[in-house]
């Protein structure tokens, strides 16, 4: 188990060997400096996670020295010994950052217990770092997979915009990873350490909508029996997504055109507007212009939200992704099954590549989940493909697919036995087939 490594900073040697006999006593790493320089020395030489330092030292003030440890190394926990107390300096030492700040002798029975917690403080520090550069690997822009130029130059420009605190429109058919792609935004933005806050507008009525994205005060409405905030709050400093803006309701879409001018809204029930500070994004897979036309979209609101429009490709414009998308959900749900790795025959990445993905990638995902539950070997086939899928694929689009007799045959009675869920008697009439046939046909093209 790993034990804590501790830096006493102290100029009384005597004192310095004394601590370190007593804390290296319950398994801690020691290591000893008799100044500030020397300790800086050793924090870039050894890896620290608590310090013990005196207030006064020769080359220097330890209350002073905890602002320039807590810039370098945020992890690091201090805790101050003085032989002096000193309230003024304990409270700006608090203020500072250290864990503690306690007399040197008197409080010497409390130095294990305060090691012991400023340890674990540290660890859970370290985790959440982790935490979050995993968080920050999943979201950013080189987990989008994909090198086909539409894909690209969408990364390019969302990378540009990144940079910035400009409102982002979204625009593509539903399934093209809007969302994953805001979240790429945000990640590589100035906000990378604030929340992250989606709401899918098409999801809500007007009134619930409304609570959801701007809160409502206590009493506001039946059923209103606590303040809530809204989701503009809960991303206060960081990121609101507002997906299917297009959905959005024309009387609730002058409120965010509010927020987009002034920074402020004013919750359901209240007097009193609330100020934050969010950057936008959203998303849409309408045309706002024909909304507009329609009166169904505040022009004004659409100027607004498209100051920064990025297209993202459908499926369909970018086939030359779709192999490592498989590949990419396949390691995934093997993975979730506890399967091996599965791989794919020609015909599996060749009718995927054939197929037009009205559902773009997310009927992709649901399409590979399916293969990969219902797969017999190690190899994905043409025959793990839903039926449906196969069958309904235009005749230009399948190549010697559809010509194929016995394969022509097999997806139609394939497709008969869907329909009649499973009742082979029901199938056979329905084909005109004795039931003997039919059995002979399943097991002749196996048929699950």
């Amino acid at each position: 188990m790993p034990t804590a490594n501790v830096l006493i900073i102290d100029d009384e040697e005597k004192l310095r060997s004394l601590l370190s006999r007593i804390i290296k006593l319950e398994n801690f790493t020691v290591s000893e400096a008799g100044n500030l320089k020397a300790g800086l020395k050793m924090l870039e030489k050894e890896p620290i996670d608590v310090i013990l330092c005196d207030v006064k030292l020769p080359d220097g003030n330890g209350v002073d020295f905890i602002k320039d440890i807590k810039s370098k190394y945020p992890a690091i926990e201090i805790i101050l010994l003085t032989a002096y107390g000193n309230v003024p300096d304990s409270v700006q030492a608090m203020k500072n950052g250290a864990f503690d700040y306690i007399m040197k002798g008197d409080d010497n029975e409390k130095i294990i217990p305060l090691l012991n917690r400023a340890y674990e403080k540290t660890q859970l520090q370290k985790r959440v770092t982790e935490l979050e550069k995993l968080v920050g690997a999943r979201y950013s822009f080189e987990s989008i997979i994909g090198k086909s130029k539409p894909v690209l130059q969408a990364i390019e420009l969302g990378r540009k915009v990144a940079a910035t605190d400009t409102v982002v429109l979204l625009t593509g058919e539903t399934g093209t990873g809007k969302e994953v792609f805001a979240q790429a935004i945000h990640q590589a933005s100035s906000r990378a350490g604030k929340s992250f806050v989606a709401v899918n507008c098409s999801t809500f009525s007007k009134e619930i909508l409304e609570s959801e994205i701007f809160g409502h005060r206590l009493g506001s409405f039946t059923g209103a029996v606590k303040e809530k905030k809204g989701l503009f709050e809960e991303a206060n400093e960081g990121t609101i997504f507002l997906d299917e803006i297009g959905e959005m309701p024309i009387e609730l879409q002058a409120k965010l055109l509010r927020v987009l001018e002034t920074g402020e809204f004013l919750k359901v029930g209240d007097t009193k507007p609330t100020k934050v500070n969010v950057r936008i994004i959203t998303a849409t897979n309408r045309h706002l212009e024909d909304e507009i036309k329609q009166a169904h979209f505040r022009a004004d609101l659409y100027y607004r939200l498209s100051v920064f429009q990025i297209a993202l490709p459908s499926l369909r414009e970018r086939v030359s992704d779709i192999e490592a998308l498989a590949e990419f959900y396949t390691e995934i749900f093997c993975a979730k099954t506890n399967k091996p790795t599965l791989k794919f025959s020609d015909g599996f990445v060749d009718t995927l590549k054939q197929y037009p993905w009205p559902g773009n990638i997310r009927e992709l995902k649901n399409v590979i989940e399916r293969a990969c539950i219902i797969a017999n070997s190690n190899v994905l086939t043409v025959d793990d493909l839903p039926f449906d899928f196969r069958f309904n694929m235009p005749a230009a689009n399948t190549g010697d697919l559809i010509y194929n007799l016995a394969r022509a045959e097999k997806l139609h009675i394939q497709k008969i036995l869907a329909y009649a869920e499973g009742n082979k008697t029901k199938a056979a009439k329905l084909l005109g087939i004795g039931l003997t046939t039919l059995y002979a046909k399943i097991k002749e093209y196996d048929i699950q």
